[in-house]
């Protein structure tokens, strides 16, 4: 059996790949969202890594719960209320926590339908970039349920109120321009420069100092919840630490050399 999930570190970039293209990439089932933790866990633990890209194989980047397990005895809704919401508290809603807690950022190079569960896990990411054939679709309320993972907070915090009320209640598909112009990603590229693209991207992020990197993805992380008095306090804090690291040494003496050379 093939593994659910990849993960390949090269450098200082990690590449996860959801690995279950012939079913498109689901993210419901235990097996899956271990295996992801897993990844994700991987990442965190290596310092080495200074960005990470999550992507799918195949033709899907995500299109989330498998109705069709959810439906089969012992399947995720299919018992008692509260059974249910255990199911998600320490299944699928372990995956945001991950996401939040990961110190590096993650890119997610979205290479087609990221739908329901799919396109929460997007917006779990810190950047998103997508190919032309990519689809989102917040379609919870399609098969009459709301977004059990996260979704009610993710999307407000990427795309607005109101244009994520708009996703959440009609549950219509966005192709790749409409995401880029609500501002769900950032980049649209022809498919067969997706990777590419999200690798150049993530080497931009990489030669930065990483201690800098991974504060200011933990400082915008917090600040998305937070007053701003104790986002002052936390960027203080975190400051007076970023001013002892040697990859602040070194940048403000490369600084110097750099102008010292353009007045000669």
């Amino acid at each position: 059996m093939p593994d659910l999930v990849l993960c390949e570190i090269s450098g200082a970039i990690a590449t996860i790949t959801l690995n279950q293209p012939d079913r498109r990439n689901p993210i419901s089932e235990d097996a899956t969202i271990e295996a992801l933790l897993a990844a994700i866990d991987r990442v965190d633990r290596d310092a080495s890594v200074r960005v990470a890209i999550l992507t799918g194989a195949g033709s899907a980047f995500s299109t989330g719960g498998d109705l069709r397990q959810m439906a089969a005895p012992g399947g995720l809704g299919v018992g008692e209320p509260a059974e249910t919401r255990r199911q998600y508290a320490h299944g699928i809603q372990r995956l945001p926590l991950a996401f939040e807690a990961l110190e590096v950022p993650v890119i997610a190079a979205v290479n087609g339908p990221a739908i329901g569960a799919g396109c929460d896990l997007a917006c779990m990411c810190d950047l998103r970039i997508a190919a032309e054939s990519a689809r989102f679709a917040e379609s919870f309320v399609k098969v009459g349920l709301i977004p059990g993972d996260g979704g009610a907070w993710l999307l407000p915090r990427v795309v607005g109120f109101s244009k994520a009320c708009e996703m959440a209640l009609t549950g219509d598909l966005l192709d790749a321009q409409q995401a880029l112009a609500c501002g769900l990603v950032s980049q649209v590229v022809p498919d067969a420069e997706l990777m590419p693209a999200a690798k150049a991207l993530a080497e931009r992020v990489a030669t930065n100092p990483p201690h800098a990197v991974r504060a200011t993805k933990r400082l915008l992380r917090s600040a998305c919840g937070s007053r701003l008095d104790a986002v002052l306090d936390m960027s203080a804090a975190m400051q007076a630490v970023m001013h002892t690291t040697q990859d602040h040494r070194d940048a403000l003496r490369k600084f110097a050399e750099k102008r010292r050379d353009r007045s000669m």
